[in-house]
């Protein structure tokens, strides 16, 4: 049965994202192993030391974001997106073996290192991957299937570890089988993802025009290179093409002295320094801190991942719909309120609610989903790795931050982290300055092509309410351009909310006619 071209790319992207399995496992896994009582006995006296405790969740971090940043974007333009993957799977395999066999802080620490280096490809790769090979209406889609993927992870770790704790109580295989089947997700990721066609992108990008084409047809045409909806993509990359080589060679200067590449890269790596300040990684590696006993919160953790798919499944399926700002302001704002009531609630009866559950729903429908598409979307070919590389970086920069401040800061004030009255605990007031900003200087991208995403960060104002940038357009609008050729290739169309997209005195087409006439 030949699969439709939408059903063919999605699949292509949801095989891309297991890499986002182990990565949401190895957030879930580690609040079990932490207080394993073989684990504390294994790593000796060294463990007790609460910033040596802290490294061994931050480490994981801070490899993806200081050693990973630039290998990865240099890998993924120099050998292609999914020779990059593999060389995160491999890294990531040889980390989770050393974390499962530790025999001393010293192994886990090198385990968590090489784990975290391959995480952050994978992390960072799979939604540059599947924003690439995406048809535009479906990208949103695709690209939130990093959040979804990492929540089925979360899911099977939160069981697993619940259940090695109920069942395997003070054994060495209370912690080392959750260690341990973390390398399975990237078996198949490093045996089969070479089965997956290219990023046409950075074929164009490379100049091997015929086997992007081809690659296009084989995505969104059955095969069809003649196809219109191919040839237009084709004409809007080569567009981009053509301008990349007015510039010349891509670098990272450029990402800092062009106002629009600054422009973009600022929002991107503010975005994902966000999401961590919302307080997730808090909750996801000490919530076995916060006033209950290991065990039950193991338990909490599991009914919390259940609750964290449903929001994410929400995510992918309406994300197109309701557009890129919109979910990233309410959840801000829901998130934000959370901690407020939840503190009220965890001071006046410690140890008998976990009001984490309302957080969990909507940072995993609205925020972390997001954190990773947007970024994702928002830069041209020939600066995209490299751009999601930073901004990447400020995700893994600020859970280092976090991971590594908050045993001592639990240890001193206990529940009291979450109080808004308190200077060091700020994820309550984060949320809601996270959603002001975010209103305030984040163009909508919902509708778009790639390609014109310079174009769109060039016209749109710095402050975006009350303009055409801060609405949400018709997620089909730039498919339909495609098809019908309605475009000028390279160039920004312009659209309004909901309806009409295209001026007509901009046509792709048209402008075929009027060449071949002359």
């Amino acid at each position: 049965m030949v699969l439709p071209p939408k059903v063919y790319t999605w699949l292509c992207g949801l095989f891309a994202s297991l890499g986002s399995i182990i990565f949401g496992y190895d957030l879930g896994v580690i609040a079990g192993v932490l207080p394993a009582p073989d684990f504390i006995a294994t790593m000796g006296p060294r463990y007790h030391d609460p910033n040596l405790q802290g490294l061994i969740a931050s480490i994981f971090g801070l490899t993806t974001s200081f050693f990973g940043m630039f290998p990865v974007a240099y890998f993924a333009d120099k050998f292609g997106r999914r020779i990059t993957i593999q060389i995160g799977a491999a890294v990531y395999i040889l980390g989770g073996a050393l974390q499962t066999g530790a025999t001393n802080i010293d192994f886990m620490y090198a385990g968590r290192f090489f784990a975290g280096f391959g995480v952050g490809i994978m992390s960072d790769l799979a939604p540059l991957y599947q924003a690439e090979i995406a048809h535009p209406s479906i990208r949103g889609r695709l690209t939130t299937l990093q959040q979804f993927m990492l929540g089925i992870g979360a899911f099977i770790a939160s069981w697993v570890t619940y259940g090695t704790s109920a069942g395997l109580k003070g054994t060495q295989a209370e912690w080392r089988i959750p260690l341990g089947l973390q390398i399975i997700p990237a078996l198949p990721l490093i045996a089969f993802i070479l089965l997956l066609p290219e990023s046409p992108r950075w074929l164009a990008d490379k100049g091997r025009i015929d086997e992007a084409r081809a690659t296009l047809a084989r995505l969104h045409a059955h095969g069809d290179i003649n196809d219109p909806f191919v040839m237009s993509q084709m004409e809007d990359m080569k567009a981009e093409l053509q301008r990349a080589r007015d510039i010349g060679d891509s670098s990272w200067k450029e990402l800092f002295v062009i106002p629009s590449n600054f422009r973009r890269l600022s929002l991107g790596y503010i975005l994902q320094f966000s999401v961590q300040m919302t307080g997730v990684s808090a909750i996801q590696y000490y919530s076995t801190t916060m006033g209950f006993s290991s065990t039950r919160i193991l338990l909490f953790q599991s009914i919390n991942s259940i609750i964290a798919l449903i929001g994410e499944a929400c995510c992918v399926l309406w994300i197109d719909h309701t557009g890129r700002r919109r979910p990233l302001i309410i959840g801000n704002i829901a998130s934000g309120l959370s901690f407020v009531v939840g503190s009220i609630l965890m001071a006046r009866w410690p140890g008998t609610v976990d009001k984490t559950w309302v957080f969990n729903f909507f940072f995993s429908a609205c925020i972390g989903p997001l954190s990773w598409a947007y970024p994702a979307e928002i830069f041209s070919t020939r600066t995209r790795a490299k751009s999601t590389a930073i901004t990447s970086s400020s995700s893994w920069l600020s859970n280092f931050f976090i991971a590594q401040v908050t045993p001592k800061a639990f240890g001193a004030i206990g529940w009291k982290i979450f109080l808004m009255s308190r200077p060091d605990l700020v994820f309550a007031i984060c949320g809601h300055t996270n959603a002001l900003f975010i209103w305030a200087f984040y163009p909508e991208t919902t509708g778009r092509r790639l390609e014109e995403m310079d174009a769109l960060f060039e016209q749109a104002p710095l402050f975006v309410p009350r303009t055409s940038y801060a609405k949400v357009i018709d997620h089909a609008a730039a498919e339909r351009e495609l098809r019908d050729g309605n475009f000028v290739p390279g160039d920004l169309t312009e659209k309004v909310e909901k309806g009409s997209d295209i001026e007509d005195n901009k046509g792709f087409q048209s402008q075929i006619e009027i060449t071949e006439k002359n």
